[in-house]
């Protein structure tokens, strides 16, 4: 616990001491500073570049909100809004999952020689630490059961945790745009919850655009042996996320009991939250115009995330009519 400590120490800002919003429109004009930002480095940027670096870094920093998600005034709900809300089976994992993407990211701080990118990831990490808590604080409020967290512990192999949760949140993002989407439309969450959240999801999209950054920088700054390396590396991430995502994932709450919740709920969840007709061609779709949106106003300069937008587009093209035209909802 003593390491967790001094990792956590380091994290920039306190989660209990950030100002509150002086007005509405104070809030409303930070809302949109965290969703729109321009550098102001000219010309084009060469990928690997300090100019890269320094425009990633500040991007990060200058689209830092310090008013939301922190302070949720959580909205009054009807009974039949919380069974709603408590039959998602998502809430055991959400927590754990921002728990352990709090500490990788740490960890990973401790490993890195550029102070823009250590400061940049410590940001990162306490942001996953805020969501952490929003979390936590949603589930109290509302009622909802939770297992009982096991200890975290810190990562033997730093690099290999940031990886994993970095690739992890890419896709997992990329899906929930979507689903975030068809629970608005279908009104499973309300307009206030709607609200509530919509900071927590475009807070994610800063994250992986600060990790596809991240990794191309990294790439290009290697030796071609140790870039190697790497690579393999990250096959054998994206590997062990297959793997990972495949059926249920069992785990032990801190009394030891197993658990068993659906990893993959991003890719499943849209027959429970829709209530609407909708098909997987529908829903990959709509991924892919929400993927856009939510970058739509960050420096095109920047790179996005590719993968699964790019598999997405694939599968549109190359998959059977007959299973594009399957209705997930309904």
């Amino acid at each position: 616990m003593s390491d967790l400590k001094a990792i956590y120490t380091q994290l920039p800002e306190d989660l209990h001491t950030l100002p509150q919003p002086k007005s509405d429109k104070e809030l409303e004009e930070m809302n949109y500073r965290v969703r729109h930002w321009m550098s102001n480095i000219p010309g084009s940027i060469k990928i690997g570049s300090k100019e890269h670096r320094q425009m990633v870094c500040q991007m990060f920093r200058e689209t830092f909100n310090p008013y939301r998600p922190t302070f949720m005034d959580w909205p009054k709900l009807t009974d039949q809004e919380i069974d709603r809300l408590k039959s998602l089976p998502i809430w055991d994992i959400a927590v754990q999952t921002e728990g352990k993407a709090r500490l990788r990211m740490a960890a990973y701080v401790k490993e890195i020689v550029d102070p823009e990118w250590a400061d940049a990831i410590a940001r990162n990490a306490w942001e996953e630490n805020r969501h952490k808590e929003v979390l936590s604080d949603l589930v109290r409020f509302y009622g909802i059961p939770l297992a009982s967290e096991s200890p975290y512990s810190v990562p033997k192999d730093p690099e290999w945790a940031y990886l994993v949760t970095g690739f992890s949140e890419c896709w997992d993002s990329f899906y929930a745009f979507g689903l975030f989407a068809i629970a608005e439309k279908s009104g499973f969450f309300t307009k206030e919850l709607i609200e509530t959240f919509e900071p927590v999801m475009q807070e994610e999209c800063r994250h992986i655009l600060l990790f596809a950054n991240w990794l191309a920088w990294h790439r290009a700054n290697l030796p071609w042996i140790k870039r190697i390396l790497f690579e393999l590396k990250v096959i054998a991430v994206h590997a062990f996320l297959v793997y990972e995502r495949i059926g249920l994932i069992k785990t032990m709450d801190a009394e030891g009991e197993e658990h068993f919740q659906d990893n993959n709920f991003t890719i499943n969840g849209v027959a429970e939250l829709g209530n609407e007709k909708t098909t997987l061609a529908d829903f990959l779709r709509l991924c892919l115009s929400e993927d856009d949106r939510r970058f739509s106003g960050y420096d095109r300069r920047l790179l996005r995330p590719e993968t699964a937008p790019f598999l997405t587009k694939m599968a549109l093209w190359l998959l059977p009519k007959k299973l594009l035209n399957k209705q997930l909802v309904g």
